[in-house]
């Protein structure tokens, strides 16, 4: 079995055993919205981002082992826009 091979089963039988991430953001919306008065509901999607992409681009890093190249590929995005963002969230 190749590395490419182990890492997608190794990825799948995480994904089997844990909660997808929709249904925790799914909830989370939810409970928004039950706490929520009629005149807070602006801007859902500034807040929910806002909200996500710190911890997750924490995680990320923090799971690369810091090395921001590595951060930028498991997440899909140019390194440049990875720094952008890490300077935007003031991660160190």
């Amino acid at each position: 079995m190749t590395n490419q091979s182990k890492n997608t089963e190794a990825r799948n039988v995480t994904r089997c055993n844990a909660t997808p991430l929709a249904t925790h953001v799914r909830t989370a919306v939810m409970d928004y919205f039950e706490h929520l008065s009629d005149h807070e509901n602006d801007e859902l999607y500034t807040i929910v981002i806002r909200e996500v992409e710190k911890p997750m681009l924490e995680v990320t890093l923090e799971q690369a082992g810091y090395n921001q190249s590595k951060a930028a590929k498991i997440l899909g995005i140019s390194r440049s826009t990875l720094r952008k963002k890490i300077a935007q969230y003031k991660i160190s």
